[in-house]
């Protein structure tokens, strides 16, 4: 996504193209893992001092908001935040925390009388359990 990319989806989302909105976007864009708010707020504030810790938290609110962007909650540790773009799903270490995409497949949706009146929009998948490096530091105990 370039600059241009980014000014269109936020137009599109019917959000104005602000200095820190797109800040917020490009760092997103070019960071791959799973940033905290602060993680963002910090690396915005260091390109833009102007930028102040309620102005980002409430641009990645707005983001979310609109569908640019995907919260990520892990229980019991800060959030974190992820471009939607690519349709993916996640896994969380339940150790370090560490937030890893998962590849996108299809789940199949339950029959629509188990559903009553809801109307499902999308589903998302979280993994849990031990990556690879908190995997291998458990076996050698």
């Amino acid at each position: 996504m370039d600059a241009e990319a980014i000014k269109r989806s936020l137009e599109g989302s019917g959000l104005r193209c602000t200095a820190q909105r797109y800040a917020v976007m490009e760092f997103l864009m070019d960071h791959k893992g799973h940033p905290t708010a602060a993680e963002i707020f910090e690396a915005v504030n260091h390109v833009d001092p102007r930028s102040s810790r309620a102005t980002t938290y409430n641009n990645l609110r707005d983001l979310v908001k609109a569908g640019l962007v995907r919260e990520v909650a892990v229980e019991g540790r800060a959030g974190r935040f992820d471009l939607q773009g690519m349709r993916h799903h996640h896994f969380i270490c339940d150790r370090c925390g560490n937030v890893e995409d998962m590849e996108w497949f299809d789940v199949p949706r339950p029959a629509s009388r188990s559903l009553g009146k809801r109307i499902v929009r999308e589903c998302h998948l979280i993994f849990r359990g031990l990556c690879p490096k908190c995997a291998q530091r458990s076996a050698s105990r």
